[in-house]
């Protein structure tokens, strides 16, 4: 059975916090970590306490700033790739839970290595290394609404690949290749929220597929991108 535990009581991340300790004094308030249990953070909290934030009176040229290329403009809204490669609104920009107003937040320089250096802190904590994924709200083409996905993992393969195997009716599967790091930063953000400020859960009774794969594989080829 899975369960998804929110880790409650994390007080406001600021810059240079010890965000891997706070995490761990929370996973104990849950009782510990087991093996095999995967930790969603939200990205806001990484992003503090990595001083990833800034005033600004012009979000759109930080925007800009942050952006690798800007894939279409619609008025104030702007969907663009960022350094990472992730095609998403305002580059990752936001002022959702700025520290104050007319700051914003923006993404991890590299939510990868953030991940591993969490779960690093807390291997060496708890003597149980945790899946970590780092997760953001991102909007889908085609499909109303945001939903969370991985944007840095560690510990894990973020795609499972069942190309060559077979379905329930002995057909060979040519084609299905599962996102299963954003199901499971989905399946995390039912108990987080930017209103109920609790930036991370652990999910419990998942098997993920094993491995020390980046996020950044999740992103789509150039060649098989249909939308640009």
């Amino acid at each position: 059975m899975i369960r998804i535990i929110p880790l409650t009581g994390i007080p406001e991340v600021r810059a240079d916090d010890d965000l891997a300790g706070l995490l761990g004094d929370a996973v104990e308030r849950a009782g510990g970590l087991e093996e095999g249990d995967v930790l969603v953070v939200a990205q806001k909290v990484v992003s503090k306490a990595e001083g990833r934030v800034e005033e600004s009176d012009d979000v759109l040229e930080v925007i800009l700033r942050e952006a690798r290329s800007v894939r279409r403009r619609r008025g104030e809204l702007v969907i663009a790739e960022t350094e990472h490669g992730f095609v998403c609104a305002s580059a990752g920009v936001d002022r959702s839970n700025a520290p104050e107003e007319g700051w914003v937040v923006l993404l991890p320089r590299d939510p990868d290595a953030s991940a591993a250096r969490i779960r690093e802190a807390l291997a060496s904590r708890f003597g149980v290394a945790p899946t970590v994924i780092v997760s953001d709200s991102f909007g889908r083409a085609w499909r109303q609404g945001t939903t969370d996905v991985a944007i840095g993992v560690a510990g894990m393969q973020p795609l499972l690949d069942l190309r060559g195997t077979k379905d329930g009716r002995g057909r060979t599967l040519e084609s299905t290749v599962i996102a299963v790091a954003d199901e499971l930063a989905a399946a995390a953000e039912l108990v987080l929220g930017k209103a109920e400020r609790v930036p991370a859960a652990l999910i419990r009774g998942y098997s993920v597929p094993a491995g020390d794969g980046s996020a950044r594989e999740l992103v789509m080829p150039p060649e098989r991108d249909l939308f640009t």
